[in-house]
């Protein structure tokens, strides 16, 4: 166990050995939460809006190149890439609770 000092605007300093065993660098984020052991920290991956568009644009892009036009609507499109993309992060957000 570590022992760490709350310095100055309540900042904190992880030892080196938790920073290379999480692949934790300077800018990356942290969850915080309080729990009934204490406080739990978890790191998080958070994506810039505009690279995350990107990203999903080229994605969808080769999707489409390989599959027959849809015949939904562009609405029942959304609708659907919506649901499954709340299906995703409930089945991620469980992995990471077991």
């Amino acid at each position: 166990m570590a022992l760490v000092r709350l310095k100055r605007a309540a900042q904190i300093t992880l030892p080196a050995e938790l920073r290379k065993q999480f692949h934790l660098e300077e800018g990356d984020y942290l969850e915080i939460e309080a729990v009934k052991e204490g406080i739990l920290l978890r790191p998080v991956s958070v994506l810039d809006p505009q690279q995350a568009r990107k990203a999903l644009r080229e994605l969808l892009d080769r999707v489409h190149a390989k599959l027959p036009p849809s015949e939904q609507d562009p609405k029942a499109q959304e609708e659907e890439i919506t649901r499954v993309i709340q299906e995703l992060r409930r089945e991620d957000a469980a992995a990471h609770r077991s």
